[in-house]
């Protein structure tokens, strides 16, 4: 089997689309096609239903996806085991759209002698499997209860992102560079990401509770593509970003990013690791991560569990 050929499925099956893949695998969208291609032609099935906006599993992709994973890190692993002090730092960030990717790019860009492997295995439950198997180095994410981590991981704070509104050009918030807390409490915001049991789950189950927000996360996530064109059209429904997720979207859509304030709503960010840390590079991501920690707004919300 093929391991660039399983590397593009999992980048794919990442993306949600190819020619993300692509950009982030550093090759031509039509390269990441013959290796899926191949890919398929070798198990015998279709492991994507390929949309025009959206790349989704099939039953056999999901299937084959966490085996996949596992056999891209034994493979690297065998190639680290005969080349001593060139492993490169694994890291999880959850989504590569998101405010953690974007930390770690400046990371990359300040300490580029630290070579770097960036995955997104989609949530705190896979990304402290991975770090207790030794398949990756550190994660960023919302920690929900640290003190039952087990006692070989160690975690630190490192990133408060703000939480914003997106909202189309009819929306009544539109208008507004920056909207109070409970100026939202009339309006329905609708997260249809929300994956019951996750930590951004209970991040905005606390946000709803706390501020008396209508949070909806209802109805199948057909992708980011497909929120962008409810809300570009709607004058009643807007949704909830982190000011640090990359969200692109077409001219003619005209979104609004809107402030939130009185208090911030901040979703905290933190790395977790395994201690003792067998990369070198890890000190160093740290040391980079905790110096650029900003100082948290005065008026500012973290849920309780998190402060």
């Amino acid at each position: 089997m093929n391991t660039e050929a399983v590397r593009a499925f999992v980048r794919v099956a990442e993306e949600e689309q190819f020619q993300y893949a692509a950009l982030t695998l550093g090759i031509s969208q039509q390269a990441v096609s013959k290796r899926v291609a191949a890919l398929e032609r070798f198990l015998g099935v279709a492991l994507f239903d390929r949309g025009p906006r959206r790349t989704e599993l099939t039953v056999d992709g999901r299937a084959f996806l966490p085996h996949a994973r596992a056999l891209l890190a034994a493979a690297d692993r065998a190639v680290q085991s005969v080349r001593p002090g060139t492993r490169r730092l694994r890291v999880d960030v959850l989504g590569r759209r998101l405010a953690a990717a974007e930390l770690l790019r400046r990371f990359h860009e300040a300490r580029p002698g630290v070579e770097l492997d960036v995955v997104a295995l989609g949530g705190s439950r896979g990304a402290l499997a991975a770090l207790r198997e030794g398949t990756i180095d550190a994660a960023f994410t919302c920690l929900r209860n640290p003190d039952a981590l087990p006692a070989a991981l160690r975690h630190v704070r490192v990133h408060d992102e703000p939480i914003e509104v997106l909202a189309g050009p009819r929306h009544p918030l539109a208008a507004s560079r920056t909207v109070r807390m409970a100026d939202l409490r009339p309006h329905r915001l609708w997260v249809p990401g929300i994956v019951a049991g996750t930590e951004w789950a209970a991040f905005y189950e606390s946000l709803a509770a706390t501020f008396g927000l209508d949070i909806d996360s209802t109805g199948p996530n057909f992708g980011l593509e497909h929120l962008l064109d409810v809300i570009s059209d709607s004058g009643t429904v807007a949704t909830l970003v982190g000011a640090g997720t990359r969200v692109a979207w077409p001219a003619h859509y005209e979104l609004r990013r809107v402030r939130l304030a009185e208090p911030v709503p901040l979703y905290p960010w933190s790395l977790v690791w395994h201690d003792p840390a067998p990369n070198p590079g890890l000190d160093e991501l740290r040391e980079h991560l905790t110096a650029e920690y900003p100082c948290r707004p005065e008026s500012a919300w973290v849920p309780p569990w998190a402060s």
